[in-house]
């Protein structure tokens, strides 16, 4: 008989968690109704006057590449495995030393 009256109160509060939800997606999409035609015309508006002056729109510079041809340069390296001593063991650790050589 418990089991019966656990599984009706659980049925219960998932129902109640379910129009919750529902009552909140009903509430979004209300609101975004509302907000939509305020963010066209603010999409739409022109630029905002500051005093007298017009600010004007930005403009997107394309990036610039610059190429700088001279001596070629390329990194030589080496490397080797050494013992480091730590407090949880003695480790095998990978040294690298890499340096500029012209080609």
């Amino acid at each position: 008989m418990t089991l019966v009256r656990h599984d009706m109160q659980w049925r219960g509060r998932c129902v109640g968690e379910a129009a919750m939800a529902l009552k909140a997606l009903i509430f979004m999409a209300a609101l975004m109704a509302f907000a939509a035609p305020d963010l066209a015309a603010a999409q739409d508006a022109p630029a905002p006057n500051v005093g007298n002056q017009i600010v004007p729109t930005p403009v997107r510079a394309q990036p610039r590449i610059e190429i700088h041809p001279g001596r070629l340069l390329y990194r030589q390296c080496t490397d080797w495995y050494e013992l480091q001593y730590r407090p949880s063991g003695t480790v095998l650790f990978p040294g690298k030393h890499c340096w500029w050589v012209r080609g």
